[in-house]
């Protein structure tokens, strides 16, 4: 099986492709952009699976999806997130996309996924399916929240990101804690890749 994984963040990208290390898995490829998942289906022929990340640059909302599986030859292309939405998720299932899949899904159920993507199989956590519809919470956020939300989405620590918004970093770590719960954020680096997908800062 010969899986191609486009993300434009090197560590999840490194991540998602160690945890598709199976022993029916020949060849995992890595790209960060969407132009450079095409012309590595064009270079060495198709995939079995593609695995694009909806937010990365070129992508387009779903336009991306319809360009790669015309360079895929049709075969599976699924979409990878960290965050979207119910309704993103089933858009994209409507569009043509293998499957759907959240960037926190274990090593094990990741790989499970694949093989039954490359088989043909359409997949999607059925708890996610059945996830409310989300707000998107933008207009929920205070505006020294959303200054503290681009801090972290520029990496920054609390201590930086008080100094720059003359805070003490103890008044940071709380506004990291509120706008996390407004998130629903399990940590700050969900938060970020939740304020990415979202378009939030």
């Amino acid at each position: 099986m010969r899986i191609l994984v486009a993300d434009d963040h090197d560590l999840v990208r490194e991540t998602i492709a160690a945890f598709l290390d199976g022993s029916d898995v020949e060849e995992v490829q890595t790209v960060a952009t969407l132009e450079d998942a095409v012309a590595e289906a064009e270079r060495t022929g198709s995939f079995d699976l593609v695995l694009l990340d909806y937010n990365m640059p070129g992508m387009n909302g779903l336009e991306g999806l319809d360009r790669m599986r015309q360079a895929n030859a049709g075969r599976p292309v699924a979409i990878l997130s960290g965050s979207a939405t119910r309704d993103v998720a089933e858009a994209a299932l409507k569009a043509g996309a293998q499957g759907f899949i959240p960037k926190t899904l274990s090593a094990r159920s990741l790989l499970t996924a694949a093989r039954f993507m490359a088989a043909g199989e359409v997949y999607a956590p059925i708890e996610f399916l059945q996830q409310p519809e989300a707000d998107e919470t933008v207009g929920s956020l205070t505006k020294r929240e959303q200054d503290v939300l681009r801090g972290i989405c520029e990496g920054k620590s609390n201590k930086e990101i008080a100094r720059d918004l003359d805070l003490q970093e103890v008044t940071v770590k709380l506004h990291v804690k509120t706008l996390s719960r407004k998130l629903d954020a399990r940590n700050r680096t969900h938060a970020a890749m939740i304020a990415r997908d979202r378009g939030l800062t």
